[in-house]
Formats: structure tokens, sequence, C-alpha cells
């Protein structure tokens, strides 16, 4: 029986060689993926930000890009490109107006990806945004912005989050000043004597109770901020060069006024940001606040429709 398998094997497979050597193969192989057209937008894209920032502004959802434990949604291409022309003046052309191109192609996350929808945890949070090993940041919840109507709230830091137009403030640019302070403060550490002016304050576990108006009497700007150091300095400088004079001092009377202990904490923490910035990097943080709010200013008479 042994022989006779091997006889019939053999056969079977002479049969099966005669057959493939009949047809031609083709050449195309069906794992090769289909390749990218380059439109209009990904021309800018490498103008105004690869070859200016050396940054890689990815629209374009990708598997690779997104935690796979989250169900999320790619990024609708106009609301793409209005965002990409809002960060660019009133984010990175804000820095390097500050600070220089060479510091923000230096210190800039290497790519920019764009996610449609947010991201939402068991707690109830939701994810805005990410900065992985200072080297990617993750915007979400990109399709939600009204292109003609691009709001930038510096005035009020207790208004309405969900109020329509959506407030670009809070949901993108306070974000990105947030997650560019952890990549700075990663390559240039602040004094450690910043924990203790907060310490044993902080809400590790409970933080998503915490509302900004009774995190202020605490002496944090925000509840996110009583979470933990790091994200409190974070959120104070975020917070800081987002909102006017007028907006700050909103915060300070929260927490009760300049003598109570929210409000001392607050400023003895804003002093200590100052400095950091200015000793760590030549950075003037009223100076810029002001080019700031200055380019934030601008933001509802750009074209956002159009590619310059």
């Amino acid at each position: 029986m042994k022989y006779l398998s091997l006889a019939f094997l053999s056969l079977c497979m002479a049969v099966l060689t005669s057959s493939c050597g009949s047809e031609d193969l083709n050449p195309v192989s069906v794992f090769d993926g289909e390749v990218t057209k380059l439109n209009e937008f990904d021309a800018w894209l490498k103008k105004n930000y690869t070859d200016i920032y050396n940054i890689s502004f990815n629209y374009r959802y990708s598997d690779k890009q997104t935690d796979q434990t989250y169900n999320v949604i790619p990024a609708k291409y106009e609301q793409s490109v209005a965002l990409a022309k809002l960060v660019r003046h009133v984010w990175l052309d804000a820095y390097a107006e500050a600070m220089g191109a060479d510091f923000m192609k230096t210190y800039t996350p290497r790519e920019i990806q764009l996610i449609g929808s947010y991201e939402f945890n068991s707690n109830g949070s939701q994810v805005m945004g990410t900065a992985e090993g200072g080297l990617k940041i993750m915007l979400y919840g990109v399709n939600e912005l009204d292109i003609d109507n691009p709001r930038i709230n510096s005035d009020n830091p207790y208004a309405s989050k969900y109020e329509r137009p959506m407030d670009m403030n809070y949901w993108f640019f306070h974000t990105m000043h947030h997650e560019f302070c952890h990549i700075l403060t990663q390559k240039k550490n602040y004094s450690t004597d910043y924990q203790t002016i907060s310490a044993g304050k902080y809400h590790s576990a409970d933080w998503i109770n915490v509302a900004d108006k009774d995190a202020a009497k605490e002496g944090f700007v925000t509840g996110y901020g009583s979470g933990e150091y790091n994200e409190d300095f974070a959120e104070m400088y975020s917070t800081y060069v987002t909102m006017t004079p007028a907006g700050w001092q909103m915060i300070i009377d929260q927490a009760g006024g300049e003598k109570s202990e929210g409000g001392i904490a607050l400023n003895q923490k804003l002093t200590m940001i100052k400095e950091y910035f200015q000793n760590s990097w030549g950075v003037d943080l009223d100076h810029m606040r002001d080019i700031v709010l200055r380019r934030s200013a601008e933001a509802p008479s750009l074209d956002l429709r159009t590619l310059d």
C-alpha cells in the first residue's frame, strides 16, 4: 500500500505540473498594495510642513498609526485641509516667530496624525490628543471642525466645551501646546520643586470627577491638571499661553483671589513655569502668549478652503 500511494502521488504531481506549465503567471503580485496618488494637498503639505519644519502631516487613515483598542474613523479631506492651515498659522508659525524655524525643526514632533473621531476611555474621558515619545502628535475629532466658523475662545476658560461652533482652543490648540510642553520637558526637565507646591493634593484616581472651577480652588488650572504633576505643569502652560490676561484672571478669581490658597499655588506654579521656559529655552512666556493670541484672533479671517 505504501508504494501504491507514492505512485499515485507522483502521478498527481505530474498532472498538476503539466497544468500549471500551460498557463502564463500574472506578473503582478496579489500582495502589492495600491500606490497612493499624490494630490494638490500632499504637495502643499510637503511645502508647508515637511520642507520647513521636517514634519510628516498625515491625514489619511492608517491602522498602524492608531490604537486598535479604540474604534475611530478617518479624518475628512476638507476638514484636514482646514486644520492643516490653522495648525500652521496658530501653532507652528507662532513658535517659529517666538523661537525661530530652526528650533521647531529640531524639537517639533516628526509626525502629526489626524483622526476623524475621538477615543473614549472606560472611565468616561475622551482622548483629544497624544504625544508619543516626542515623535508624533495625534489629533482626534477632526471631523467636528466647522470650516467656515473657526471659533477660538481665548477669553473664558469656563465656557461650555460643547458649544457650537466648536472651540478650537479647547479641542485642538490647547491640546497641541500641552503635548508640545511634554516634548520640551522630556528634553530638559523642570525643577522637582514644582512637585512640592501641590504635594498630597493630586487626584490620581478621580481627576475626571474634578470640575475645572473646583480645581482652581485647590491650585490646579483644570481638573485634568489635578491628576499628577507632569499633567499639572503642561496644563498650566497650555492654559496660560492660550488665555488672555482677563481669561487667566478669571481662573485666579475662581480660586478665591490672589491671596487664597488656590491663588497662591497657581501663581507659584506660573512663576516656576516662566523661569523654566526663560532659563531652559530662552523664551519669554508673556511674549509667547502675545504671539499666540494675535494669531488666534487672525484665524477667522483665514481662507481654510483654498490651498495657497
